[in-house]
């Protein structure tokens, strides 16, 4: 793909995206023919069954995972080259902390590794600390912190090099639903105030149309996409929009998605 089939506000675009493992089993064809923009500042939210290759896309988009065929393009360029460019912060399924350093300490780990000094690491860890709502925990270690403050701290050490593209698979999906609820909602704020554009992983079918401008159903292996949503809630989004006739219609369309992506099988 030439850079200049990308229009100004797609961020990342893939194109016939195919990836197929090959195992001792033979091969696992986990995505098939791929094709979705996603738009500068947009909350795309992948959901489908265990299996249906969402991960894998999420890693393709970070340069994690390499296609075997078609093409993915991240600001215009290869994902490699917007890897070496920084573009993205990527946070995991779980924090992934060093239980060595102090929250400040993983925090500054990326900035460390890519040379700012000392100075601008500090006003960077302290912003991004505010951003998550983690003011005055710079010095506390991981296991100080409850699972759902750690997931916070990973999102801050994501980041903390300024990336315009934040990549998050499942990040909330072992945390219990109130602290869930609480963090969907802050990282709405956060989303707000910051302009990101995230690209995010999730089993959840209230998560994904709470906190989504767009949600990508896909379909068991080989992951296919068989629905895109275009939400029609506002960006502003108290929780109890969830109980909204409005709210309650997406939801019942991404679960339609999901059970005709079934009749691949």
């Amino acid at each position: 793909m030439e850079h200049g089939d990308v229009t100004n506000n797609t961020v990342i675009s893939a194109k016939d995206l195919s990836l197929t493992f090959q195992t001792n089993d033979g091969p696992v064809h986990a995505l098939k023919d791929v094709n979705l923009d996603i738009q500068k500042g947009d909350f795309v939210s992948f959901i489908g069954p265990s299996g249906c290759g969402k991960t894998t896309f999420l890693r393709c988009m970070a340069d994690l995972e390499h296609p075997t065929a078609g093409s993915i393009t991240v600001n215009g360029v290869s994902a490699a080259e917007a890897r070496k460019a920084r573009a993205y912060g990527y946070v995991f399924q779980h924090a992934g902390l060093y239980p060595w350093r102090t929250i400040g300490g993983n925090i500054s780990l990326p900035l460390e590794i890519m040379g700012y000094d000392k100075a601008d690491q500090q006003d960077r860890i302290k912003r991004v600390l505010e951003l998550v709502e983690l003011e005055g925990f710079e010095k506390k270690f991981p296991w100080q912190l409850s699972g759902g403050m750690q997931q916070r701290a990973s999102i801050a050490r994501a980041l903390a090099f300024d990336a315009d593209i934040l990549l998050m698979d499942e990040p909330f999906g072992a945390l219990d639903e109130i602290v869930r609820d609480h963090l969907n909602e802050q990282l709405l704020h956060l989303w707000a105030r910051t302009e990101k554009t995230i690209g995010f992983v999730t089993h959840s079918i209230p998560e994904a149309v709470y906190l989504s401008t767009r949600i990508v159903v896909m379909s068991p292996r080989p992951g296919r996409i068989t629905d895109v949503i275009e939400s029609t809630l506002p960006k502003e989004r108290p929780l109890d929009i969830r109980d909204t006739p409005e709210f309650l219609d997406i939801a019942h369309r991404v679960r339609e998605g999901l059970r005709a992506g079934h009749a691949y099988d």
